[in-house]
Formats: structure tokens, sequence, C-alpha cells
């Protein structure tokens, strides 16, 4: 499904020809350096960090060397063993001959929400209903003094229809409201008494940019779709500001725990029953608690806070000026194009196939073309990037036509980036180079699983099903790519998500054939989008191993390069090391 030309193929080899000299250029630089450093061995040089007996990969290529030196949060020196002998170093890790390469950005998360959930009621460990049911009822049984059960994580494939209903809730939690949200967070399960609470009845109008699932009788069944979902967050016991600090660290520490030094908090605003995060975060690295490379992406809200374009992007430009500071960068602003496919709710060219389709429609958009056209060139000009969710054909069509209008200076300045593109129409492939968009993967997604299989594919039909993460035709047609996970809505672990992109199967499964073999990427293409291009993208130092970079790094447990694909997803994080310290170390 590649859509490479002659012309394509020759600009992109003779790109990966002069970064192939660069890299060449760097590795000389830095042998020479290393070589000095061993000449000059007796005086020991003093490091804060030295790794060595490793496998370094930076930039799409492995390096010649087995070893660096880290000082003042940079890397001094790379080498070989004569590494070790020329620096006294404070801390030296054995790397026992696995890759290392430069520290993970999450291009795309929630890592509050996800730190909020792990703590509340957690369900994403659960592989089907029984086990939902069971860990909702010990945890409301270990928390007897919660007005609310609140949490999440349950997953549409391990329940009929993808809907789970009030009753189930009922009988598991009866003396209490109780209030899922759903793992892709695109809709909530509640019970009758918090639908009660929330006063939605069978008289309740669906709002426009959601459905409430019904039964025979029209009274609510107990799943929320999108929208709909914000009529009973709005009357759950609102998120406590300690909370909100413990869901943070909590969430910091599970990025270093899979090599991730930096992320952009994919929403910053109230968004699905929570607060803005964005006084939280400011207080963390006022206090000097948050140790991770943070950027944010200002939530824009639906209906522009009741405001004009003009003043919304004004009051993001206030908000900007009010919390960002060193430490948490906050020139983004998140615009969520549409929702997702298996409810529905992707925003699509041409509708649901009718046969499958509960709706007979062509999803939701969330935001009209004519508001991104005005929307998207003003943010650009205040000098926000846009970071779009995208899934559906004619959501990613509009995010390109509302860039395309930005005048081409704007553009240059910023770094657009759509994040998921799940169904590209092949015409707009080659728009993303053109427009200077980054393609954010979600990688963890492109495989056959449940859901793909008995929710989305039926309604996709054949032609579009094809059209399904174009990561090959997209790195052919010259897009910049960058990584994120999206978590909680799934794994944060690179690996995970990489074994994908190279395998398009599901971590450990064979059962299943892959989803567009010819879409894959190479190992080499995608841990350097997770690696560089997410570092470019959101602006942060690091990305590379070179003398004179900052030292963020990640040190794996073996050299997945070194063993066949289907074991990509066996590759564990030992070592994340940031600005030249160690932040997190297995045991």
């Amino acid at each position: 499904m590649s859509t490479n030309g002659p012309k394509h193929a020759d600009q992109t080899h003779a790109a990966q020809n002069q970064a192939a000299q660069t890299r060449a250029a760097q590795n000389q630089a830095a042998q020479t350096h290393a070589d000095q450093a061993h000449a000059t061995s007796a005086e020991h040089a003093s490091a804060e960090l030295v790794i060595h007996n490793a496998r370094i990969f930076s930039d799409g290529a492995m390096l010649p060397h087995t070893a660096l030196a880290a000082a003042g949060g940079r890397i001094v020196a790379l080498g070989g063993d004569e590494i070790v002998e020329s620096f006294a170093a404070a801390r030296v890790i054995d790397a026992r001959g696995g890759l290392v390469t430069p520290s993970f950005v999450d291009a795309h998360v929630h890592t509050t929400i996800g730190g909020i959930e792990s703590l509340r009621c957690d369900l994403t460990a659960c592989t089907n209903a029984e086990e939902v049911y069971a860990e909702i009822a010990r945890y409301a049984a270990a928390n007897p003094e919660l007005p609310w059960i609140v949490g999440g994580g349950w997953r549409m494939p391990q329940f009929a229809g993808g809907t789970p209903l009030r009753e189930d809730l009922d009988r598991v939690v009866p003396d209490r409201p109780v209030y899922l949200i759903n793992a892709d967070h695109h809709g909530a399960w509640a019970n009758t008494r918090a639908l009660e609470l929330a006063g939605v009845t069978a008289e309740t109008p669906d709002p426009a940019d959601g459905r409430i699932e019904r039964d025979a009788t029209g009274a609510p069944a107990g799943t929320l779709q999108e929208g709909a979902a914000e009529l009973v967050a709005a009357v759950i016991p609102e998120t406590t500001d300690a909370e909100m600090r413990a869901g943070l660290l909590a969430g910091e520490q599970v990025m270093f725990r899979y090599g991730i030094t930096g992320w952009q908090e994919a929403i910053l605003g109230s968004y699905a029953g929570y607060t803005d995060f964005t006084p939280v975060y400011r207080s963390l690295i006022d206090a000097g608690e948050l140790r991770g490379r943070a950027s944010g992406a200002l939530w824009v809200s639906r209906d522009f806070d009741g405001m004009s374009i003009a003043d919304f992007v004004a009051d993001l430009e206030r908000r900007r000026a009010q919390y960002e500071r060193e430490g948490l960068t906050l020139d983004t602003a998140k615009i969520m194009v549409d929702g997702v496919p298996e409810n529905e709710t992707a925003a699509m060219e041409e509708p649901y196939i009718a046969e499958c389709s509960c709706t007979g429609g062509s999803g939701l958009a969330y935001f009209s073309r004519e508001q991104l056209l005005e929307l998207v060139p003003l943010l650009n000009a205040r000098g926000f990037t846009a970071h779009f969710h995208a899934i559906g054909d004619r959501a990613v069509r509009y995010a390109l036509d509302a860039v395309a209008a930005v005048p081409e200076a704007d553009r240059a300045r910023v770094r657009n980036h759509i994040a998921h593109l799940q169904i590209i129409n092949p015409e707009d492939l080659p728009r993303f180079a053109e427009l200077g968009v980054t393609a954010n993967l979600q990688a963890l997604w492109a495989c056959l699983d449940a859901q793909m299989l008995t929710l989305t594919m039926p309604l996709m039909g054949e032609e579009r099903a094809g059209w399904q993460y174009q990561f090959a035709s997209l790195e052919g047609a010259g897009a910049a790519l960058a990584c994120g996970s999206d978590w909680p809505v799934s794994s944060p672990d690179p690996w995970l998500a990489m074994h994908v992109a190279v395998t398009r199967r599901e971590p450990g499964v064979t059962e299943f054939d892959p989803l567009l073999p010819d879409e894959a990427l190479s190992l080499s293409s995608i841990l350097t989008a997770y690696t560089r291009g997410s570092h470019e993208l959101l602006g942060m130092p690091g990305g590379r191993i070179a003398v004179g970079e900052v030292c963020d790094v990640a040190v794996a447990d073996r050299d997945p390069f070194a063993a066949d694909a289907a074991e990509i997803h066996l590759t564990r994080n030992r070592v994340t090391v940031l600005a030249g310290e160690v932040v997190y170390e297995a045991e």
C-alpha cells in the first residue's frame, strides 16, 4: 500500500545518505574524544556515570562504541573499555550486553489520569467480564467509606455488544453510585444509582457529542458514549488536589519505569470529570518534586467555553503565560476532532456498514471543518502547535485541511501533529510531509485483536479496513514520525508498541495473522521515532547519544536487534537515566 514513486524514493535515499554521513561524523568526533580521554587516563577524569559493556543505538544506527561517560548531566565521552579506566565515576553500570538508547519520550500520554486511576478502582489488568466484576467487588469491599466507586479500565470486547449494563453493576455494588471509565476514555459505565443522581432518564436526550445506550424501553442501559459520559461525570465527587498530586507523581514513576524521561500530557483542562491539572504541574515543579521533562497540551473545549474562537485562543495565551515555566512547556493546544470507530464516533467520509451499524451514520466530528479552518491558523500564529486527535479518515482530512490554511511561515515555527491516525485515505498520505505535519503513532493498536475483529472491522468494510495504521506508507511518503502510548488507554511500555510496529501482531499472540504486514516498520525506524522523533516533536533536549548531548538514556536488558522480531516484546527496561542521574533501576 506504499505510495512511493521514484521521486519520493530518490529523496528518501538522499536523506538517508545525508543522515548516515552526519552520524559517521558524529561517531568519529565521539571516538576522537574517547581516544583523548584514554590518553589521559592516568588523570582519571571525574564523571557522575559510566555505562559499559553495552550495545549503543542512536539516530537510526548502531554506534561502534560500547561505553559512555556522563558529567554535568551530559555525555562527555564515548568509546570502549578504556572509558571505565579513564573516568573515576560515582556510578558504574554494566549493561551486560543490553541495548542502550536515548531515553524515550511519550508524545501522547495522560500521565496524571493514568496515575490517578491506578490508585482507584483499576480494571486495566482484567481480561474478561468476570474478572472485572470481581475487581469491582473487591475494591468496593476494601473501601467502604467511599461515597462513590470510581475508576476505569474495562474494555468493550469484554461485554456483549461492547456495552455493559447498569444492572450488572447494581448486583456488584448495590449501595453506592458507580462510575467507571472505558479503557479508551471514550465512554463510561454507570449503575442505576449514579444515573439517578445525575438525573439521566428515558426522557434525557442524547447530547450533540455523544450517545446514551438505551434498553428496549428507552431507559438508559448503563453505557454512556463520548459526551454522554459527562452527564454523570458532572456529579461525581471532584478530584482533590491531593489526589491529583499523588496521581501525577505516581504517573511519573510509571514513565521512568519504562525508560521514558519526557512526555506530553495530552489534555490539560477540564475533561471527563477531571479538573485542570495545570496548577498541580506548576506546584510540583516549583517545589522541585517533579523531575521529568514535561510538556502540556492545553485542552480546546468542544464549545470553546462559550467564547468566540479568537477570544478562546487569547485565553489559551493567558493560561500559557500564567503556568509555563522551566520544566513545563505549554505551547501546544489539543484538539479532539472525533471519537473512535468501535462505538461509531470516529468521523468517516462514508457511513459505517449499515448491517453492522447501530447508528446508520458516519460518526461524529466534534469540530466542523469551518471551525478548524479558523482555529488552527490563529493557534499557529500565536505560537501554539496543534495536537490533533484524529482517528477516522474524515477527521484526518479536516485536520490536514486546517493546517493547509495556515500561512507557510507560521507553520514553520510550530510542530503540528496528528495522533492516532487509525484510518487515512491514501490520497492524504503525501500531505503530511507537504504540510510539515508529524504522524504521532500509537503503534500498540496496529494489530488484530478481539476489539478489531469483532467491533471495528465489521463497521469499516474491506476497503477502509485496509487503510488502517499505514505506518510504512507514511514513512515512505516522507512524513516525520513520533510515538506515544495514550496511557492509560494502553500500556506505556515502548517495547510493546515497537513490537507491534515491526510485527503487526499483538505481543505474545500468534493465533491471529499480522494486520496489513506491508505497513510494518523496521525496528530501527520505530526506535528512532520513539527517541529522536518524539524528542524533536516536543522540543526536548536529547534524543541522540553523542558527546555533548544531555545524558537521557535507557538501558534495556537485551539487544532486540540480535533476536527474532517475535521476541521484541520480551525486552525490558533495566535502567533509566535523566540528565546523568539514575531515576529508575529494576530490582
